[in-house]
């Protein structure tokens, strides 16, 4: 685990004297813990981390797969990336657009992710129509056409380096991620990369999501927490007696790549 400390204030104009702020405590979590003080800070520094990733991708394989979750978390982040034009330069005419997972209902449902993320991303980016990819829900097979689709565009790529570059990950309040739900059933799917993940424990409606398998392999995760409301979740984790059945989120475990949380200070147990 690494701390990467946030700034200090500037100079008090008034008094002449340095105003600073305790630094924000980093959680003992698995990987990299990148905290800031508050989301705006934290939305630049995960956007910095995307870029340079994601122009390193381009130069070495041609091209960026870019795997993205839904929410109310990323959405701010997402639209930053339009509007900041610090980010003017990120490749997305190279760019391939995944969903990490999706609920199963119509096109026009706004709890739809592809619907949120399409309307800020695919709209304004720039990204080639068919280099984004969204999930068939209402098929009966969607999560096997989803893999097929995936494991087709990335057999493109030199064996080894056929694996997703960056997927962006949130945590629920029960320590869910993705569409992986504490006890349910896509939490042992095996080698499959798409799943359907239905059943009691599934919060309504029934689920398409990646895989541990799928996510595990990519060459960045990346995990997006903020707000208070996300501390008793994040303690719970540092305390290292529970398991991924119970936490689905201790299921993420890169092999062969590396893993970054991104945390703002509210979210973060040790803060007053």
């Amino acid at each position: 685990m690494e701390h990467d400390p946030a700034h200090a204030n500037d100079p008090d104009a008034d008094s002449g004297t340095f105003s600073i702020e305790p630094e924000p405590l980093a959680p003992d979590l698995p990987g990299h813990v990148v905290v800031r003080r508050d989301a705006e800070d934290l939305h630049a520094a995960l956007a910095a981390d995307l870029l340079i990733h994601a122009q390193n991708c381009v130069r070495r394989f041609g091209d960026f797969h870019l795997a993205l979750s839904g929410g109310s978390t990323p959405m701010p982040f997402y639209t930053r990336l339009m509007l900041d034009p610090v980010y003017r330069t990120f490749p997305w005419r190279k760019t391939h657009l995944w969903i990490v997972d999706e609920r199963r209902v119509p096109s026009a449902d706004d709890r739809l992710n592809f619907k949120h993320i399409h309307d800020i991303l695919g709209e304004h980016s720039g990204i080639p129509t068919e280099q984004i990819h969204p999930i068939p829900v209402l098929e009966d097979d969607a999560d096997q056409q989803y893999e097929t689709e995936l494991r087709q565009t990335l057999a493109w790529r030199e064996k080894g380096h056929d694996r997703l570059d960056f997927v962006l990950l949130g945590m629920g309040d029960d320590g869910h991620t993705a569409s992986l739900f504490p006890n349910s059933p896509a939490l042992n799917s095996g080698e499959r990369l798409v799943v359907i993940n239905a059943g009691d424990a599934v919060t309504p409606p029934d689920r398409i999501t990646m895989t541990y398998h799928l996510i595990n392999a990519s060459r960045l995760i990346a995990i997006l927490v903020t707000g208070e409301k996300k501390r008793t979740m994040l303690a719970r984790i540092e305390q290292g007696n529970a398991n991924a059945d119970d936490l689905p989120i201790l299921g993420i475990a890169p092999i062969g790549g590396s893993l970054r949380w991104y945390l703002d200070a509210p979210a973060c147990p040790d803060q007053a």
